[in-house]
């Protein structure tokens, strides 16, 4: 007697052709539960102080500027209520606008750079082994544990003719001729010359300790391996250290970024005595609409348009550099 077997009858089993039938644990066709709710309600204690610190300090102050540069505050602070997009239009007609936003990307651009720059070498030269390694790391962040404020007056009062000591020193060794010393703090290039000088002095600590903790990474087998093919210091630094980089270094510049975009007290300090908007940026302009002309709506719709510079390259530099990127 022979025994037959419906085959249709197993689950999971295939039919006559061989594919599995729908429904089967091959097809994927089963209703699995959906957990993300739960394990969302599950996750708020843990990410419920995170939100509402981000909601406090980031969301609802942008919604706040937002909504007051659509608004006509006067100077006592009464709203008169809604003009629009009245404010941007201001903004943007603004004789000194396109030169500020100009000098804004100069300044952004030159200080990263430049403090880039130095601290990949400052980092290198900490790297190394040699007496007073830990006194000179520990100096080296002096600048960074100082008040900015404190630092830039020290500056500039530095720069005063007749009595500050850069000047005096510039004196001396022949490269100011006049006795009294040059007013570098009273012309618009050279203040804002000097204002770049100390957004690099201060900026150099943070960006040498992260690039210093990104070498701490790098495999010395893969040093050893490239001496040993034969390749220079150079060669070593360029194409096997600074790639190791990428990450520390991307870092960095995206800090950076934001942190000089939104600098005011340097330039605050070392322009504020200057009249007009020959050395200013986006950050003092704003300072002025509401210190000067107390107008908080126009400042407003200058800080949203700020606010949306900043997110733009951001954007830009997260696409294109795209730091999590692996290397």
């Amino acid at each position: 007697m022979s025994t037959t077997t419906d085959v249709s009858s197993i689950p999971g089993a295939g039919a006559a052709d061989g594919r599995p039938r729908p429904g089967g644990p091959d097809s994927g066709g089963a209703a699995k539960p959906r957990r993300g709710g739960r394990e969302l309600l599950a996750s708020l204690p843990w990410i419920g102080p995170a939100l509402i610190l981000i909601f406090g300090v980031v969301l609802f102050p942008a919604v706040v500027m937002f909504y007051n540069s659509t608004r006509d505050i006067s100077i006592s602070g009464l709203d008169k209520g809604s003009v629009g997009f009245d404010n941007y239009i201001e903004v943007f007609t603004f004789p000194y606008f396109w030169p500020i936003f100009g000098r804004t990307i100069v300044w952004v651009v030159v200080v990263v750079a430049a403090t880039v720059v130095i601290s990949l070498g400052l980092a290198q030269i900490l790297n190394k082994a040699f007496p007073g390694r830990r006194i000179v790391r520990l100096a080296v962040i002096i600048p960074w544990a100082a008040s900015v404020v404190m630092t830039t007056m020290v500056v500039y009062y530095g720069l005063e003719p007749y009595f500050g000591i850069i000047n005096k020193f510039l004196v001396d060794v022949g490269l100011i001729a006049t006795p009294e010393g040059y007013g570098w703090t009273r012309n618009p290039e050279t203040a804002f010359a000097w204002s770049i000088v100390v957004a690099i002095f201060v900026s150099l600590p943070f960006t040498t300790y992260t690039i210093l903790a990104g070498l701490a990474t790098v495999p010395g087998d893969v040093l050893e391996a490239a001496k040993m093919d034969g390749a220079g210091p150079a060669r070593t630094y360029f194409s096997v250290v600074l790639p190791q980089l990428r990450g520390a270094l991307s870092v960095a510049v995206l800090i950076n970024i934001i942190n000089v975009f939104n600098s005011l007290p340097i330039l605050k300090v070392m322009t504020g005595s200057i009249p007009g908007y020959d050395a200013d940026t986006i950050m003092t302009m704003i300072f002025k609409y509401i210190q000067n002309q107390h107008k908080v709506d126009v400042a407003s719709a200058l800080s949203v348009v700020a606010f949306l510079i900043v997110i733009v390259i951001v954007a830009i530099y997260v696409r294109v550099v795209k730091p999590m990127k692996e290397v």
